[in-house]
């Protein structure tokens, strides 16, 4: 049996190519497996809307579990602007704070990513599927096993299984994963044949009232319910089942509201909250869709307009998953507890972000943090 690299990474997303990286640079022995015939196919993906690599907003660790923040401290959004533009790839940040590649894609961050790693002697292996463990080797489904002298594990959640994240991995660790569940999902709306017309619109300008409090951000109404940016950051409480409402003029008090409405005179329902309220098409179909029938006094409702929500769209087509290895299952160096010399990085681990830089810049500082402790196991 071959002795194997002196650290095995399985997985070649970001997480595990940062892992790479980190340990290859202290001078180990480094090879990547992955079961997908190319690396980092869900970053490609990602690059395509513009690659939101991180954010500059300040609060940053606050957005992401208490395990995290000794990562996001070593390597949070300055350091991961220094790393790429030392790829050769500079960056630009929005309004928002959230940062991007000028190229405004993926594609010439990774094939830089891919030639220092090479020039760091990082091997990579493809269609090479981890089946988990048999007599403490490292087993592939080509028959391949291999005894590194520590092992990265860096497999993904479980969405997009077309570009590799399927969490069949969770079945190798029995008892230390929580339930995949969608995080920065879309919601299911049982939606009556009227509202078609408006499927592809975006809702701007309303509140998200979710727990109490109101929410910025725009929506889109889809053919099989409500999606976008808006909604994202609220699916961990839309997902175990908090009410979601619209207000769809936030900007207005529920007396100005019902003030213009009553300047409407004797215009029609659509003209009055068209020319009083300002309300775009969309708006006035979903208060139709969901105020029927519309009482008197529309002004409560146009301020908290309740959703029914037949819950989230599957797995596969969130942007990233909740679940996955529990964080009492590795220590403070991202080290299984009941399997020695073998390290968790990225998605897998059991956390959620939103959207914005958070999910992409802790995966990062999760590979770069597992990649030191496995290189620091192994005494380099």
């Amino acid at each position: 049996m071959d002795r194997g690299p002196a650290i095995a990474i399985v997985g070649a997303g970001p997480a595990g190519l940062m892992a790479a990286e980190a340990a290859a640079a202290r001078g180990c022995a480094v090879d990547v497996y992955d079961h997908m015939p190319s690396p980092a196919r869900k970053l490609l993906m990602a690059g395509k809307s513009g690659l939101n690599v991180t954010n500059t907003a300040s609060g940053f660790a606050s957005k992401l579990p208490d395990a995290l923040a000794p990562m996001i401290a070593a390597f949070g959004p300055a350091e991961v602007i220094a790393w790429m533009e030392g790829l050769g790839q500079p960056v630009f940040t929005g309004s928002t704070g959230r940062v991007f590649p000028e190229a405004m894609k993926a594609s010439p961050l990774l094939r830089a990513w891919l030639a220092r790693l090479d020039g760091l002697g990082v091997r990579l292996h493809r269609r090479m599927r981890w089946t988990g463990w048999s007599n403490g080797a490292l087993r592939f489904a080509d028959g391949t096993a291999i005894r590194p002298e520590a092992t990265i594990l860096a497999t993904g959640g479980a969405s997009w299984r077309r570009l590799g994240s399927d969490g069949r991995w969770a079945a190798h660790l029995p008892g230390a994963t929580a339930p995949f569940a969608p995080a920065n999902v879309g919601f299911r709306v049982e939606w009556s044949p009227h509202m078609g017309r408006h499927f592809g619109a975006a809702v701007k300008n309303a509140g998200l009232l979710v727990g109490g409090a109101t929410h910025r951000g725009e929506i889109t109404v889809s053919r099989h319910g409500l999606e976008g940016g808006g909604l994202y950051p609220l699916s961990p409480a839309l997902r175990d089942g908090a009410p979601l409402a619209l207000d769809l003029k936030p900007d207005m008090t529920l007396a100005q509201v019902r003030d213009r409405l009553a300047r409407g005179g004797r215009d029609s329902l659509p003209n009055r909250l068209r020319k009083a309220l300002r309300l775009a098409p969309v708006q006035v179909a979903l208060l139709q869709e969901f105020g029927r029938p519309l009482p008197g006094d529309l002004a409560p409702l146009v301020k908290h307009l309740p959703v029914p929500l037949a819950g989230p769209r599957p797995l596969d087509e969130a942007i990233s998953t909740a679940g996955g290895l529990r964080f009492d299952a590795v220590d403070d160096r991202l080290m299984l507890r009941d399997r020695p010399g073998t390290f968790a990085a990225g998605e897998m681990l059991d956390w959620e972000a939103p959207t914005g830089g958070w999910l992409l810049t802790a995966c990062l500082a999760t590979g770069v943090w597992a990649g030191r402790a496995a290189a620091d196991w192994v005494g380099r």
